[in-house]
């Protein structure tokens, strides 16, 4: 069975598939009509004050979960690569795959396999993420120099021996 990393079918169009490509059938995007007036005024005041108690509450949560990861860390090993557009973090949490603005992350009970494979030409390092259910997620990071692909292995594989189990059945 072949998975095709790119899709060549363009997405399907109707009312089906999206409420908003009939005319009429979305709800208006206020409750104020054209006789009512602006109202930024009273609205922009309302979010002035939550924007000066929001990021108070931010400071305070960015603080607190950041003494525990480091501590937890430490416990074990763990891995980072990345390069201008993508990052691989593996630890005692799991994976995470970042490209981009886009990101997911994986629990060890949800690995099934991880894949290393290197480009023959170039200095691509492709990690491939398999689940249980069949599904694959590649990331390619381009490394600084070919030798360093050897390295990235050595300590991908220390943290997969720790934290990943393998069913024995």
């Amino acid at each position: 069975m072949e998975q095709r990393i790119g899709s060549s079918s363009q997405p399907l169009e109707g009312a089906g598939f999206d409420p908003a490509f009939i005319p009429g059938l979305t709800s208006p995007a206020s409750g104020r009509t054209e006789e009512d007036g602006p109202e930024k005024e009273p609205e922009a005041a309302g979010t002035a004050d939550a924007d000066e108690a929001a990021p108070e509450a931010v400071e305070e949560d960015t603080v607190s979960p950041s003494e525990p990861e480091e501590d937890t860390e430490a416990d074990g090993p763990a891995f980072e690569a990345s390069d201008r557009r993508a990052k691989l973090v593996a630890d005692r949490r799991g994976v995470r795959l970042c490209l981009d603005d886009q990101e997911c992350e994986f629990r060890w009970d949800e690995i099934g396999a991880v894949e290393t494979a290197t480009a023959r030409f170039g200095k691509r390092w492709t990690v491939t993420v398999h689940t249980p259910d069949r599904r694959w997620f590649p990331i390619e990071i381009e490394a600084p120099a070919r030798s360093r692909f050897k390295e990235w292995d050595e300590r991908l594989d220390a943290v997969l021996d720790a934290y990943f189990e393998e069913d024995a059945s």
